[in-house]
């Protein structure tokens, strides 16, 4: 899986801090080899964030992304829950 990132993701992740960056820096690793593996928790969003998927980066950070084909994934944020928002 190829992981392209958007300004956003990218202003978003340069604010966290190390301990969280170096985790996000490990699922998006896990990520790119396998997309749904179960400790990613990777799921489909609702709403007004139709279309967008999101999966967990450890118990308080979630990344919102969009698959755009099979081999491609745009990241758009990252943050605590408050990105649902």
């Amino acid at each position: 899986m190829r992981v392209f990132y958007t300004s956003r993701f990218l202003r978003r992740y340069e604010s966290l801090t190390p301990p969280i960056m170096q985790k996000a820096d490990e699922r998006i690793a896990l990520f790119c080899k396998e997309p749904f593996n179960h400790i990613l928790k990777t799921h489909k969003l609702h709403g007004r964030l139709r279309g967008l998927w999101a999966f967990s980066v450890g118990s308080n950070y979630r990344i919102i992304f969009e698959f755009a084909e099979k081999d491609r994934a745009y990241f758009h944020t990252i943050g605590d829950h408050s990105i649902y928002d």
